[in-house]
């Protein structure tokens, strides 16, 4: 496919989603969606293994992921700047790459969502249910998915108005955590003084070697998406494109010095070998400083932070679902908006799958369900590839017909963009060679190909 400037304007001027839906999501929304997108449960307590598993030197760990997760937020700013109207990611790598990557991309991400919404469901269940030992965990897990499901089909700005207060609560916890643990860090509340000397004091810095450290950035990574919704809910915005696009890498650039300032507080206010993976390590932080209440306060912001991914999973699964069918990649009945222009159709269908992927986990832990998480292991890393690939291509024509666009350049062309797709190959290959995550990567491959077969399947039938 060529990418011309004309086929540029034409995307523009067709863009079916910004036309048709609700514009009600303000700035603030959109930048607390973006927050919150990032900030999730990952760090709250998936945070632990990578620690127990790597130890202090996992800040490097974070420091990489966080890299290449920024490098791709500000590709999708530039575009974003650059085409106004057209904020979906899928639809930049649809215009970059052609059709079967705007289909493969779409239909890949909206199944990685629809997993992480019935992992989230079982992690707020499990929480809820030490509170509540008398009702089952499954029968809390539709409960939440069903309020939350009502919450997105009564209107876009009820979606933007329950993500904007989570990751209101999100950024207050971890910056009420950050100031508490600094003092504790530098010695000022400690009894025995600076607490320095835990980042080398059992081990080393790196206790277990460098290569820990490269691979760890295999699993902390995934904890770090979610900030690439901005762009899907940016086109629900009467904001500019251009303002949107300027703060989507800002906004990530200042939460992942959350992540790493956090984390770093962490391994340096108690020793890393006490940290027990799958319990917060923010939890054990606190109650080293013996913060009374830490354990009932850290469950209440874990299951705040479920809650928002939950949310807003069922918002982008239904999103993506509505664009593909827009660009005629699902079916058409899917376009459908409801009186207040919600796609109450795609959030069904969305909530739908979800729902089975809870069943799975219920009725087949150890095989259909563990094959659902594992088979959405690397999909964001392969999405996060066209992304970077498309930018590539939409940046070399831009340049030459149209270079006014290009008022959020992405740094260091191409060199920045080269070097984020050698850096997600390198991670894509490291899991590969990784025993423990190997079955991650190969699992998803299955997805990728059966997608790649619908396509095939979807351009033939078209033809016809």
């Amino acid at each position: 496919m060529t990418v011309t400037h004309e086929a540029i304007e034409t995307a523009v001027a067709g863009a079916p989603r910004s036309a048709t839906l609700d514009k009600s999501l303000r700035r603030r929304h959109v930048e607390m969606i973006a927050i919150g997108g990032i900030i999730g449960a990952g760090l709250f307590v998936g945070s632990s293994a990578s620690i127990a598993a790597i130890g202090p030197a996992v800040v490097l760990s974070y420091a990489g992921a966080g890299l290449i997760v920024l490098l791709v937020m500000r590709m999708l700013s530039e575009m974003a700047v650059a085409i106004p109207g057209v904020q979906s990611f899928p639809d930049f790598v649809r215009l970059g790459l052609g059709h079967w990557a705007g289909f493969m991309s779409g239909w890949l991400y909206w199944y990685f969502w629809v997993v992480v919404v019935a992992i989230e469901a079982i992690a707020g269940a499990n929480i809820v249910h030490q509170w509540l030992p008398m009702v089952d965990s499954w029968v809390i897990g539709v409960a939440l998915m069903a309020v939350l499901s009502a919450v997105n089909l009564l209107s876009t700005r009820s979606y933007g108005e329950f993500e904007f207060w989570f990751s209101s609560i999100k950024v207050a916890a971890i910056l009420v955590f950050i100031l508490v643990a600094a003092g504790f860090v530098f010695g000022i509340t400690a009894p025995a003084g600076p607490t320095w000397s835990n980042l080398v004091a059992h081990g080393g810095f790196m206790p277990n070697g460098a290569l820990p450290v490269l691979g760890g950035v295999t699993s902390v990574i995934f904890s770090l998406v979610g900030a690439e919704i901005a762009t899907i809910a940016a086109a629900e915005s009467p904001e500019s494109s251009g303002t949107l696009g300027r703060m989507t890498a800002t906004v990530a650039g200042r939460i992942l010095i959350f992540y790493i300032l956090s984390v770093t507080l962490i391994v340096a206010a108690i020793p890393w070998t006490t940290i027990v993976p799958g319990e917060s390590p923010f939890a054990a932080a606190l109650a080293a400083m013996e913060i009374p209440g830490a354990a009932l306060a850290m469950n209440i912001i874990v299951l705040v932070a479920v809650l928002s991914c939950l949310n807003s999973g069922l918002y982008v699964t239904s999103r993506v679902l509505f664009s593909l069918a827009a660009h005629g990649d699902a079916p058409q009945a899917l376009v459908a908006l409801d009186r207040r222009r919600v796609p109450a159709r795609a959030i069904l269908i969305g909530s739908l799958f979800a729902y089975a992927a809870l069943a799975a986990s219920i009725l087949s832990p150890q095989t259909v369900f563990a094959f659902l998480v594992n088979a959405s292991g690397a999909l964001m890393l392969a999405i996060y590839l066209m992304i970077a690939v498309a930018q590539i291509r939409l940046r070399t024509r831009i340049e030459k017909e149209a270079p006014e666009r290009l008022a959020v350049r992405m740094w260091f062309h191409p060199w920045g963009t080269i070097f984020a797709i050698a850096a997600i190959v390198t991670v894509l290959a490291a899991m590969a060679l990784t025993p423990k995550l190997s079955r991650e990567f190969f699992a998803s491959l299955v997805p990728v190909v059966i997608t790649a077969l619908a396509f095939l399947a979807h351009r033939r039938n078209a033809r016809r």
